[in-house]
Parts: structure tokens; C-alpha cells; sequence
């Protein structure tokens, strides 16, 4: 027979409180608090649309009692994940497949509440569960394609695409100096007039200005 059993020691057993112990313990290794996982699948992808949900696999394995073997956990199915929002008001980016985040467990079943979006009695008795997962996501993460970057020498965007700003009354720049390179065009559905500029203007540009109504 093995000296030690499971996560037994050999002073498991060598006292009231060492065995106490050793119960509150095992106990405390099933509560949930927050682990590494990874994106499996997510319900949106950058369009407009509510907040939606991910299937993540927790990334740190199980292992039996002698540490010897590891099992994966399965996929946690239907999990909010955050975004940065208030009222009408937010930033949409959306999980990508393969990302790896956070993912915090609450103290109680929050089934109810996910399906309603109102307050709601637990769905059930159970507690700390890894069904009842939030994704904050975003840590361990390589290195962006596009971005907006905050840096000491001011804020970049990036993008190997297309930046659309869309506006329905107006977009004002507030800045003594606009330096734009490549080609300016100015589709044929504008209407109005350019303003005039007081000081010295300076045009300087390596594309041409076109459709200028």
C-alpha cells in the first residue's frame, strides 16, 4: 500500500486538527474563483449587436491525487463576456477564436438572470461553479494587427483596412496643423462649400484631389 493516499500526508491522520484541516482544504479546492481559458467559439463577430457569448476551455488541467496524470477540462458552454459599455454608449470588440482571457466564477447560479437580463432567484443550489462563468478576457494575447495605441508621443490608429467615421451631425478637428498624404477624395453627394482659412495655407500632397462638388 502507498505511504500517502490522494493529497493525505503522513500527519493527515496525526491529529483532530491536522485531519480538520485536511477536510476544510479539500473542500476549498472545489470553489471556483478566476482561471486561465481559452476562446472556443464566440456568437458575434464586430457587428452591431448586444453583448453576446463564448465557449471557453479553462487552459490549467486537472491532475489526480499523486500529480502523476492530467485530464483537460471540457468546454464551458455560454459564457457573457465583457464589453466596455455604458447605456447606448460603447466600444464593440468582440472575442476572436483562439484568444486567451480571464474567466471569474460567481458565488451563486446565474442561469436565470442570463436568460431574463432581469433580477432573478439562483437557478440552482450550486455555487462557485465553472458553469457560471464571466469571460473578462484579453491577457497572454500576441501582437495586433490594428489597434489604437496610447503612447507618451500621443494616441496612433492603425489599420491594414478601411477607418470609417460615420457622424450624423458633424466631425470637427480642433488642431493648428492637418498633414494628409495619398489621395483626397470627396464623394459626389456632398453638398456645401469648403471654408476659408485665415493665415497661410499649405497644401501639400503626393495624390490628387478629386470630385470636388
Amino acid at each position: 500500500m502507498p505511504a500517502n493516499v490522494g493529497y493525505q500526508q503522513p500527519q493527515t491522520a496525526g491529529s483532530n486538527y491536522n485531519t480538520d484541516g485536511f477536510l476544510i482544504e479539500q473542500a476549498l479546492k472545489r470553489i471556483q474563483t478566476a482561471t486561465l481559458v481559452r476562446v472556443m467559439s464566440v456568437t458575434n463577430a464586430g457587428e452591431l449587436s448586444p453583448v453576446g457569448f463564448v465557449d471557453v476551455q479553462p487552459m490549467v488541467h486537472q491532475v489526480d491525487g499523486a500529480g502523476s496524470r492530467s485530464m483537460p477540462h471540457k468546454t464551458i458552454f455560454g459564457v457573457p463576456y465583457s464589453r466596455m459599455q455604458g447605456g447606448t454608449d460603447a466600444i464593440i470588440l468582440d472575442p476572436k477564436v483562439g484568444d486567451i482571457g480571464v474567466a471569474c466564477f460567481a458565488s451563486r447560479d446565474l442561469s436565470s438572470v442570463k436568460s431574463t437580463k432581469q433580477p432573478a432567484t439562483p437557478g440552482s443550489h450550486r455555487s462557485h461553479a465553472m458553469a457560471d462563468a464571466l469571460y473578462i478576457g484579453g491577457v497572454l494575447n500576441g501582437v495586433p494587427e490594428q489597434y489604437v495605441r496610447f503612447s507618451a508621443d500621443g494616441i496612433e490608429i492603425s489599420t491594414p483596412k478601411v477607418v470609417t467615421v460615420i457622424a450624423a451631425a458633424s466631425v470637427q478637428f480642433n488642431t493648428p496643423n492637418v498633414v494628409m498624404s495619398g489621395n483626397l477624395a470627396v464623394g459626389t453627394g456632398a453638398t456645401g462649400s469648403f471654408s476659408t482659412a485665415t493665415g497661410e495655407v499649405v497644401t501639400v500632397y503626393d495624390g490628387i484631389i478629386t470630385n470636388i462638388v
